[in-house]
Parts: structure tokens; C-alpha cells; sequence
């Protein structure tokens, strides 16, 4: 199995989305790390859902998008909250 990089993802992007775009955003954490999504996204209006048991939210964000690298840029600062999934 090939290991799947920025480089294949922004070729993708780049080969079925016009830019700017809307581009939907999907996260699952634990509740204490919802404010580092949030963080993510400013300005934007973002909807949550809780877990049936409380403990995870998900987290959808649609936002304009100017290109594939700033898509890309936001994965990479998620990747770095702990115990995030990214959808």
C-alpha cells in the first residue's frame, strides 16, 4: 500500500476543485479539545454535534478556500491536536 502525501492530496485538489471553493472540513475530538478546532477557523461558523455519550464532538466547518496549499496548511496545524480524526 503507497503511503498517501500533501504532494498526492493538493494533486487531487488541484484536478477536481476551481479555486477559490467551498471546502467542508470534518473533525471528531474529544470535547476538551473543541476551542483548538475552533481555533482553527476564524471568523467562520462552525457546527458541532456531540456523541450520544457526550465525550466526542464532531466538528464541520465550510469555508472558502483561496487555494489547495491553504486546505493543506489547515490539516497540518489539525494534525496537531491530540487524538483528532480527521473525516
Amino acid at each position: 500500500m503507497s503511503k498517501f502525501t500533501a504532494d498526492d492530496f493538493k494533486e487531487k485538489l488541484d484536478a477536481t476543485m476551481d479555486f477559490p471553493a467551498l471546502y467542508m472540513f470534518k473533525f471528531i475530538v474529544t470535547e476538551d479539545k473543541r476551542p483548538q478546532v475552533e481555533a482553527l477557523f476564524s471568523n467562520t461558523e462552525l457546527k458541532f454535534k456531540p456523541s450520544s455519550k457526550g465525550k466526542y464532538v464532531s466538528v464541520t466547518a465550510q469555508v472558502m478556500m483561496p487555494n489547495s496549499e491553504r486546505i493543506i496548511d489547515i490539516y497540518k496545524e489539525a494534525h496537531k491536536i491530540e487524538g483528532l480524526i480527521a473525516l
